[in-house]
C-alpha cells in the first residue's frame, strides 16, 4: 500500500507538473488513480532528473541506481521512490517496462537524433508507450491486443508532445523531428537549431507528425473498450486532451516555434464530457476490429513484456547495457579531464 503522505506528495507533483494527466486522472477509479499518480510522479521525476540537469549522463546513471533500489525493495527515502516501490510490489510490475523508460532517457542524455519515423517511434515506445503499458498493468489488464492499443496511445501522445515543443527543444539544442523529413523539406538542421523559425517547411513537417499522431489516436481508441469499465472515461479523456493539443497547434498554422500550444479549462471540461459519452457508447456498440491490429514493430517488446507472466527480476537488455556503458564512459572521461585540470 502507498503511504498516504507519499501519495499526497505524488498528487501535488502531478498537479503542478502534468496538468493534462492530472485532469484525466480525475475520471479514473481510486484503485487505479492512486497507483497511477505514483507511477506518473516517478516517471516525471525521472524525466526532470535528466531534462533539467546539465550533467545528463550522471543523472541517468543515478536513475539506474534508484530503479535498482526500487526493485530490491529498498527505495530511496523520497516519496516518489517509496510510492513506486509499493506499486511494483502490489502489481508485480515487469521490470522491462520502467527500464525501457530509462533507456529512452539515456538516449536523451547522449543526444540521439532520429532519421525516420520508425526511429522516432523507437524512442516514443520507450519514453511514452512504456508508460501506457504500465497503466494497463495497474488496471490488471495483460491482454496483448489491449496492451498494443495502449502503446499506440502512448506513442500518439509523445508525437504530439514533440510537435508542441519544437521551438523549446531547438532553443536547448534538441531536435526530435525526423531528420529525413527535414531533409526532404529542404531544411538545414544546423541552421534551424542556430536560428529556429516557423518557416513553411517546418510547419509542414509538424503537420505531418501530427497526422501520424492522429492515426495512432484512432488505433488506440479501439482498445479502450477492452479496459475495465471504470477506467474507460479517464483513458478517453487523456486521448482527447492530448489530441486537443495537436488541434491547438493546427489552429496556429502548425507554428510550434514561436508559441507553445495550450488548452484551457473549458476545453478540458468539454473533453471530459465527451469521454463520458464515449464510455456509454462502448457499452452498447460492438468492439472495433481495429483492436486486433498488430502492434507497431517498435512497441512489440513492451507488449510481450507486459503480457507474459510477471517477472520482477529480469536482467537488463543488451541495448540498455550498451547505452549505460556509453554514459559511464562519458562520466569517466569527464572525471579524468576535471582531475587533470586540477
Amino acid at each position: 500500500m502507498i503511504a498516504p503522505a507519499d501519495l499526497a506528495a505524488c498528487r501535488e507533483a502531478i498537479r503542478t507538473g502534468s496538468l493534462s494527466f492530472h485532469t484525466a486522472s480525475k475520471l479514473l477509479p481510486a484503485k487505479v488513480r492512486d497507483p497511477a499518480l505514483a507511477l506518473y510522479a516517478f516517471c516525471r521525476l525521472a524525466d526532470d532528473a535528466v531534462d533539467l540537469q546539465t550533467e545528463k549522463a550522471a543523472a541517468v546513471l543515478r536513475l539506474r541506481d534508484r530503479l535498482d533500489r526500487v526493485y530490491a525493495g529498498r527505495p530511496e527515502n523520497a516519496a516518489p521512490d517509496r510510492a513506486f516501490a509499493a506499486v511494483v510490489e502490489d502489481f508485480e510490475m515487469p521490470r522491462a517496462l520502467p527500464e525501457a523508460l530509462l533507456e529512452g532517457l539515456a538516449w536523451d542524455a547522449v543526444g540521439r537524433r532520429y532519421s525516420t519515423l520508425s526511429e522516432l517511434l523507437d524512442y516514443s515506445a520507450r519514453v511514452a508507450s512504456a508508460v501506457g503499458a504500465m497503466m494497463c498493468v495497474l488496471m490488471r489488464v495483460r491482454d496483448a491486443d489491449a496492451l498494443a492499443r495502449a502503446c499506440d496511445l502512448g506513442a500518439a501522445m509523445q508525437l504530439t508532445n514533440i510537435a508542441r515543443d519544437v521551438g523549446e527543444d531547438a532553443a536547448e539544442g534538441r531536435l526530435y523531428l525526423p531528420t529525413a523529413w527535414l531533409e526532404e523539406a529542404g531544411v538545414d538542421t544546423d541552421a534551424f537549431l542556430a536560428h529556429p523559425e516557423a518557416t513553411p517547411e517546418i510547419r509542414r513537417v509538424v503537420r505531418r507528425l501530427l497526422a501520424e499522431a492522429q492515426r495512432l489516436y484512432f488505433r488506440a481508441e479501439a482498445g479502450v473498450g477492452a479496459l475495465p469499465r471504470g477506467c474507460r472515461p479517464g483513458i478517453y479523456a487523456a486521448r482527447h486532451i492530448y489530441a486537443g493539443i495537436g488541434g491547438s497547434i493546427a489552429r496556429a498554422g502548425h507554428d510550434s516555434v514561436t508559441r507553445r500550444a495550450r488548452t484551457n479549462a473549458a476545453q478540458k471540461a468539454g473533453w471530459l464530457g465527451l469521454a463520458l459519452v464515449q464510455t456509454g457508447v462502448t457499452m452498447v456498440m460492438p468492439q472495433s476490429a481495429v483492436i486486433y491490429a498488430r502492434p507497431l514493430p517498435e512497441v512489440a517488446f513492451l507488449v510481450e513484456a507486459a503480457a507474459r507472466a510477471p517477472l520482477r527480476a529480469e536482467g537488463r537488455t543488451a541495448a540498455l547495457l550498451s547505452v549505460l556503458a556509453e554514459l559511464e564512459a562519458r562520466e569517466r572521461t569527464r572525471g579524468g579531464l576535471e582531475q587533470s585540470r586540477a
